[in-house]
């Protein structure tokens, strides 16, 4: 039980690597407070727990006052909080090339992703602080770590998060809190696998050293991070990528 003893809180856990991370923290002992837009998407995440050991929350990632409500109802069902795990993100079919991406989409990604994370943390990190300190876990994307055509507005929001990582490293390592990221290559969630048949989501795979990864491959690394294995590791933005960001 690698997490025993800790709580954590997640955006985004109806997601394939969301829900994934869930049931993992959950198999290693940790509470968790899975949070999504789709109240049922968040209930999914979390099954059948234990009574005490998660609980289910409404939260737009994108809005302050909801972040903020649900850390709160978060810290106070578990009486504390030590890991911050924010998901919630995505791109989708409206990114691609600079000249011809709609602004539209460039502010959803924008809100969710890069607003999102710094929401999850502004409001997440003085409930580390009080803990004790504690383990923050962003989500960026190889997106942030090499070219990726056609995907531009989401590269402007991952990169974003990877450089935000990096700054509350150094910010929050004097409250033994440490800060990092992880960078997924392709994972076959549910909304990719939707589109895998598109020229672009075919080309990208076949450089995929070990194919695609699962969502379960991304959690696994989470529940590294989120342990105290991991007590030396901050300010990093850790691939699991099946190579691609090498070649």
């Amino acid at each position: 039980m690698r997490l025993s003893g800790k709580a954590a809180f997640v955006t985004g856990a109806g997601g394939g690597i969301g829900r994934a991370i869930c049931a993992r923290f959950l198999e290693e002992g940790a509470q968790v407070a899975a949070t999504d837009i789709d109240l049922s998407g968040a209930g999914d995440a979390i099954g059948h727990a234990p009574d005490g050991q998660a609980i289910a929350l409404q939260c737009d990632a994108g809005d302050s006052d909801s972040v903020r409500e649900a850390i709160g109802q978060a810290a106070a069902a578990f009486g504390k909080l030590n890991v911050l795990c924010g998901v919630a993100g995505g791109s989708s079919p409206q990114d691609g090339i600079i000249t011809e991406a709609p602004e539209e989409e460039f502010w959803r990604v924008i809100r969710l992703d890069l607003f999102g994370t710094f929401l999850t943390c502004k409001h997440g990190l003085p409930e580390l602080i009080k803990a004790g300190g504690g383990s923050v876990i962003n989500m960026t994307s190889i997106t942030a770590l090499m070219g990726v055509p056609d995907r531009d507005c989401y590269t402007a929001a991952k990169g974003g998060v990877a450089s935000l990582t990096r700054s509350l490293a150094t910010e929050y390592a004097r409250y033994a809190i440490r800060v990092n990221a992880i960078a997924p290559g392709m994972t076959l969630t549910p909304r990719v696998q939707a589109r895998a048949a598109s020229e672009h989501i075919m080309g990208l795979a076949g450089r995929h050293l070990f194919g695609p990864a699962e969502p379960i491959d991304v959690a696994h690394m989470a529940v590294y991070l989120a342990s105290d294995e991991s007590r030396m590791v901050t300010g990093h933005v850790l691939p699991v990528d099946s190579g691609v960001t090498i070649h």
